[in-house]
């Protein structure tokens, strides 16, 4: 079997493996450095609901990995197999057996269509929507052009999932093009969440109550989709109640955009790299392994409480660098990631809310003086055009530009 040694390599090649190799390079041309991804296209997921809602080309998501790996790294287009960390190896599934100095686990996590039964046999068609799948996205949009009556039903899994905001951004773009074609006053809008709530942060969760009610959508908690017949276009969902007890409940349906749920890829569960929940074990602040202090980990595989967002993966790979090449150094790592996240919130086709926190749900807003609450058609031009050209251009050529974001911006509005 082949064997290659690396000074880094990065299991993981979506947003922050591409962002880590190009953000090494920059900073050490010398250091020699891997990636392992087995996808030759890159997309850039959170464009997947525009596409959905009809304002983004799907062809506008979508880059060839090769083209944005910087020269001098080695890429396998291979799947990972199996890690041997106290070898400091990990083996890939043709056999070969790759070392290193300093491992970074961030290949994501995985959609588990198939914890939902009868789900894989239907999505992508009987009006069976999901925008966080490449291969169903665009048919998300074909299927909210055809409703002019009936019943559209939303739904969203347990936690963990990857942007929390995504399932009901569908709902808010497929009920603003509702409005504008005039069938939204013909069409039942359900919202179906596993959750107690609408958003995981109250001060956020009051203004999208607004949202919710100016939409006429019926909100249903507690309700986790277990089912769905596509033919016959039914939903079974399972209740849980305060006292966790459990029913079952049917709804039919003409449109349903499903929300599959997630968890951490299962080589990742099935390796000494894993916590109890398959998750990537790590220090919430260094991001360092808890375990072995040459293994880092990013982006949605961790099994930090941060939201699963690409804006939480620019925070994280300047963290993970910096405390590699302060070990490189005999320096000691950094506990400088403080759980940021951000979600903009679309409200409709040409609005948006600008959600941002940290750790505990703390609102840590980016822009002082500014009511991230507000519907503004300025975060609505930075969804749609600030954020593909700051991912594409910025973050994932390693490029920092960062803007800090602070609890004290935002306490003039928490008690508004």
């Amino acid at each position: 079997m082949k064997h290659s040694h690396y000074n880094i390599l990065i299991v993981g090649g979506g947003a922050g493996g591409t962002s880590v190799a190009n953000d090494v390079k920059k900073r050490n041309s010398a250091l020699t450095v891997a990636v392992i991804e087995p996808s030759s296209t890159h997309y850039y997921q959170p464009a997947f609901t525009l596409v959905g809602g009809g304002v983004f080309k799907f062809k506008n998501t979508a880059r060839k990995q090769a083209d944005l790996l910087p020269a001098g790294v080695t890429w396998f287009q291979n799947y990972a197999e199996s890690f041997e960390p106290e070898k400091n190896t990990v083996v890939l599934d043709t056999g070969c057996e790759l070392t290193y100095d300093y491992l970074v686990v961030c290949p994501g996590l995985q959609l588990d269509f198939d914890k939902i039964k009868g789900l894989s046999a239907t999505l992508g068609q009987n009006g069976v929507c999901c925008n966080y799948s490449p291969d169903h996205v665009e048919y998300t949009w074909q299927t909210v052009q055809k409703m002019q009556s009936g019943r559209a039903l939303f739904t969203q899994p347990p936690m963990p999932i990857k942007c929390a905001g995504a399932p009901q951004k569908a709902m808010y773009l497929a009920c603003d093009y509702f409005k504008q074609k005039g069938y939204l006053n013909k069409i039942d809008v359900e919202f179906y969440n596993a959750g107690p709530g609408i958003f995981g942060v109250p001060f956020f969760a009051k203004a999208l109550e607004k949202v919710i009610k100016n939409y006429g959508i019926q909100t249903n908690y507690g309700h986790k989709l277990i089912e769905i017949d596509g033919p016959a276009k039914k939903a079974i969902f399972e209740i849980t109640d305060s006292l966790d007890n459990k029913t079952t409940v049917t709804k039919f349906f003409d449109m349903i955009h499903v929300t599959p749920p997630q968890s951490a890829p299962d080589f990742i569960k099935n390796s000494p790299l894993s916590d109890d929940n398959g998750w990537l074990d790590v220090h919430k602040e260094s991001l360092q392994h808890t375990k072995y202090s040459n293994v880092f980990g990013l982006g949605d595989v961790i099994n930090t409480t941060n939201a699963k967002t690409a804006a939480a993966v620019r925070k994280q790979v300047p963290v993970v660098v910096d405390n590699i090449l302060h070990l490189t150094n005999s320096a000691s790592v950094e506990n400088r990631y403080h759980g940021y996240g951000s979600c903009p919130l679309t409200t409709s086709r040409s609005t948006a809310m600008l959600a941002e926190f940290s750790y505990g749900g703390e609102v840590t807003p980016s822009f002082p003086f500014i009511d991230p609450r507000k519907n503004r058609y300025s975060w609505w031009l930075v969804k749609r055009f600030g954020l593909p050209w700051l991912y594409w251009t910025i973050m994932l050529k390693g490029r920092r530009i960062d803007l800090p974001s602070k609890a004290s911006y935002a306490k003039k509005f928490l008690d508004s």
